[in-house]
């Protein structure tokens, strides 16, 4: 058999790995969409590297867009294939994927008034909404620890990664002849001791181990610091300066955390009385469908449950859907908390808060997560004094800050702890994806040294047989 690695390769996005076995069957492991990379992503996006008629199964890790975003893209290109994931990541999709296609129509529609004004032909979306919801109908759910077998030669199991609602490591055993080959797939490794979430559970020994290296160069301090983090941003915005404290945060897993630590802290009485608003219809529907899936959480929150059934709501907090009542937080003048979706702040409605609030000292920015370093909110947080928002120049006064510990990816400690499940010799070999080049170079430093000897990363294109 042979990997292919076709995105994530010395990148933190795009994650894309076609396995080719012996019998000629494609398997495809994550189908994710490249990110913050300005006018060159959407090339990127469209150069798949392999023919989507060819694949027979995907196999996906978890929802993020990065791991699962070009999947209505292959499914508009021919792919007719079966797609293989746990059932929370099944529900993820069947919202993250239609909200994507409605970006993808909608940044479209503005580009072409541009290239319109410029005599220029339009251009087709990658992918539309109706594309998203009709390639739902590839899609099998399968549990964790629940063996499928792939055309009699392939099995595969799911193991929690502890990353977000539903993510997972894949195992792979395939068979070829007397031969079996034992392949891992990290997805996205999370953290330990979460707030909402189980820990990163062990998985089988392997023989080859593809691994994920985003935080490969650093150690996050710790989660208990998050939650007095946030209630200092809050007095110090919201009652002290009485501004807007504006968190641009992924819809999925971040901002739940955001408001199970805001719930936490208004039934401790320390939550001044503040309004706060969840303003993202794809956080909201995130935050339902977190609700279904309880077997997702850890004890802690589960006992927490026990006198706070709902740890998604409290008397302050709003959910907003329609566009009219997002307009309405722009020109509110009091104090109040928002969490809105995107984390990097490229799109969606907190990109319209930023632009609306970025210049007045009153209000504060707070970055809760990792931001590609082209991104609105990498040039907002490394300290860029004037940027671009909506083609206009905005003067940076907003109060920032920045929670580091809040990361869903382990960092190369965790990360080191999460194979600890491996016995060293009987690992022939890792390949580091899903990180930036420095990075990799860093951890893998850091495998050899913890006694992990064979660590390549590979190049985008790489083939490796096995």
């Amino acid at each position: 058999m042979k990997i292919q690695f076709l995105g994530a390769a010395r990148e933190v996005t795009g994650s894309k790995h076609l396995i080719t076995t012996k019998r000629g069957t494609k398997i495809l492991l994550d189908c994710g969409m490249y990110q913050g990379k300005g006018l060159e992503t959407d090339t990127m996006n469209r150069d798949l590297g392999f023919d989507p008629r060819e694949i027979d199964y995907l196999v996906l890790s978890h929802a993020h867009i990065d791991h699962s975003g070009l999947i209505p893209y292959i499914y508009k290109l021919g792919f007719t294939g079966t797609i293989l994931c746990t059932p929370a990541t099944r529900d993820l999709c069947a919202i993250m994927l239609p909200d994507s296609g409605r970006i993808q129509e909608s940044d479209t529609a503005t580009f072409n008034k541009k290239r319109k004004a410029q005599g220029l032909e339009p251009v087709e979306p990658i992918y539309t909404q109706a594309d998203a919801e009709a390639c739902m109908s590839c899609f099998i759910s399968v549990p964790y620890h629940k063996r499928f077998v792939i055309e009699g030669e392939v099995g595969v199991e799911f193991y929690d990664a502890g990353h977000i609602l539903g993510s997972a490591c894949v195992y792979l055993e395939i068979k070829e002849g007397r031969r079996t080959i034992k392949l891992g797939f990290t997805g996205d490794i999370g953290r330990y001791d979460k707030r909402i979430l189980k820990d990163p559970e062990p998985f089988p020994q392997v023989d080859y181990l593809i691994m994920e290296s985003t935080y490969g160069d650093r150690l996050h301090t710790n989660l208990d610091t998050a939650e007095q983090e946030l209630l200092c941003a809050v007095l110090d915005t919201c009652t002290k300066k009485k501004g807007k404290l504006i968190i641009p945060s992924f819809a999925i897993g971040r901002a739940q955390e955001m408001i199970y630590a805001l719930d936490r802290l208004r039934n401790a009485k320390l939550l001044p009385d503040i309004d706060a608003f969840v303003d993202s219809p794809l956080s909201v529907n995130a935050t339902n469908i977190m609700r279904l899936h309880t077997e997702c959480f850890n004890d802690e929150i589960v006992k927490y449950m026990e006198q706070d059934p709902d740890p998604f709501g409290f008397d302050r907090l709003q959910y907003i859907q329609s566009v009219e009542a997002s307009k309405a937080l722009n020109v509110r003048h009091k104090p109040c908390i928002i969490i809105s979706a995107s984390g990097m702040m490229e799109a969606g409605r907190v990109k319209h808060h930023i632009s609306n609030n970025i210049e007045d000292p009153k209000n504060t920015i707070l970055c809760v997560g990792y931001c590609e370093p082209k991104t609105l909110g990498a040039k907002i947080m490394r300290g860029d004094k004037t940027v671009s928002i909506f083609g206009h120049p905005h003067t940076v006064r907003a109060g920032l800050r920045r929670i580091e510990s809040l990361s869903g990816h382990g960092d190369y400690n965790e990360m080191i702890n999460y194979i600890g499940c491996q016995e060293k010799r009987r690992l022939k070999k890792i390949f580091l994806v899903h990180g930036e080049a420095e990075t990799q170079e860093h951890f893998r430093d850091t495998l050899n040294k913890a006694g992990y000897k064979r660590v390549d990363i590979p190049e985008r294109l790489d083939e490796v047989e096995l």
